[in-house]
């Protein structure tokens, strides 16, 4: 074989890659979040309290999160086909289950279990890094996690199927009816998504960490980038997560919106927080993850500061003979639904490239270890959308204020972008000691126009 068709051929594997498990992820993560769209019928159905049922979506994203490193450094050690195959078909009998559940602790159980769906992710950034050059990978990351759009698929999808299917379900009862029959659905979707993969993708698979004693596949955890990055990703991943199962409540409770404007809102958030990943990743190979990095904290940081804003006004106290009333209202300060969905728009944009500016890092930093550094990244950043909710709900609890939720993301964005500066000025310093304690250097000749 010449090298020209050599190349094409491995060319055309990595497309094949790269698609398979962008189609199997966006699955996965339909099916890791499909709680949130199922609560309501699930909740009617088996007379679930509100906290009993904002569990069992709870339970679903601590599982999808909590195995994100071990699944990582088995698709380094052993192939993401053979992995990711496996979880497929290993996804589906929770999902089938789960359709199948008649008790709160049943499926309490059930959807723990499928919650396995999420850590398909770290399989991907694994199986996609090893097939892709270092250029490429950057676009590659984000064209895969443009699966987070999964999100939404149950939300468009899941009404529209309940509704249709009758709740005796089909060929007498095989197939369960009402809300059943969309977990029942993707039960099967994953088994033909596991046979189109296993058939689909290239047959020899490349493992970087084949052989690699596992103490020397961890070591990299050692260095404090990579919980860097993992605070990084907490920010555009764990908080994009959060806000997609809570702003449809933000919506009822602060707008007064019907819950099927609020969902469709809330897609105006999902949708750019996901499709714009291959942006970002494109971007962060062109310009560097550090710059957009800067970008996507920069624009979050902004809208998240207005969103954090209480409505109210402020009091001037004037003279009588000014204002006889003594006081004056200025700077009255009301956020409407449109501006509120606007800006959660941008939030969205910023995440949604951020989040593959994050996973441009990995491979730079640790070209061997994307596995295991990308499935621990990736933990840390799904956990923090399991932990920030009941923040956001003490945080309103505590103030009587709904905008805490926004005033918390502010701090946490906050952070991680001072962090970051201060890493990026650390090396600016190391590379050039001699301007470190030089602020203000005299202008040269060539500035004073001479």
């Amino acid at each position: 074989m010449t090298p020209a068709a050599s190349s094409g051929v491995e060319a055309r594997q990595r497309q094949q890659v790269l698609w398979m498990s962008t189609v199997g992820f966006t699955l996965m993560f339909a099916v890791w979040l499909m709680f949130g769209v199922l609560g309501l019928p699930i909740r009617t159905e088996l007379g679930l309290t509100p906290v009993q049922l904002s569990w069992i979506s709870a339970v679903a994203i601590l599982n999808g999160a909590i195995w994100r490193l071990p699944f990582g450094i088995l698709a380094d050690r052993y192939g993401g086909r053979i992995v990711f195959t496996a979880m497929l078909v290993v996804t589906s009998i929770p999902a089938f289950l789960v359709s199948q559940a008649q008790s709160y602790t049943q499926l309490l159980i059930y959807a723990f279990l499928a919650g396995l769906a999420g850590n398909s992710f770290a399989v991907g950034i694994a199986w996609n890094s090893a097939w892709f050059p270092a250029h490429r990978q950057g676009t590659a990351l984000g064209v895969f996690g443009a699966g987070n759009v999964g999100a939404s698929l149950t939300k468009f999808v899941g009404p529209a199927l309940i509704a249709v299917v009758p709740a005796a379900g089909l060929l007498g009862g095989v197939v369960p009816g009402g809300w059943r029959f969309v977990p029942f659905m993707y039960g099967v979707l994953l088994l033909v998504m596991a046979v189109i993969m296993w058939m689909g993708t290239p047959r020899t698979d490349r493992m970087p960490g084949q052989g690699r004693p596992l103490k020397n596949m961890l070591k990299p955890l050692r260095n404090m980038s990579v919980w860097r990055f993992s605070l990084y990703y907490v920010v555009v991943f764990g908080a994009y997560v959060a806000l997609a199962a809570w702003l449809p409540r933000y919506y009822v409770d602060v707008f007064g919106l019907e819950l099927s404007n609020a969902a469709l809102l809330t897609a105006l958030f999902i949708f750019p927080a996901s499709l714009l990943r291959p942006v970002g990743g494109y971007l962060a190979d062109r310009l560097g993850a550090r710059r957009v990095m800067y970008a996507s904290f920069g624009a979050m940081l902004a809208a998240t500061l207005v969103l954090s804003m209480p409505e109210g006004h402020i009091v001037l106290y004037l003279p009588e003979s000014v204002e006889p009333s003594g006081t004056r209202e200025v700077m009255r300060f009301t956020m409407s639904v449109w501006l509120f969905t606007a800006l959660v728009f941008v939030v969205g944009c910023a995440m949604g490239v951020g989040k593959a500016a994050v996973y441009k890092y990995i491979p730079d930093y640790f070209p061997r270890d994307v596995g295991a550094v990308g499935g621990l990244v990736g933990a840390l950043g799904a956990l923090g959308g399991f932990f920030l909710p009941p923040f956001f709900a003490y945080g309103e609890r505590f103030t009587g204020m709904p905008q805490m939720t926004f005033l918390i993301l502010f701090l946490l964005t906050l952070v991680s972008a001072i962090w970051m500066h201060l890493t990026v000025v650390g090396f600016l310093q190391k590379a050039a000691p001699q301007l470190k304690d030089d602020f203000e250097r005299p202008a040269t000749a060539a500035q004073r126009g001479e």
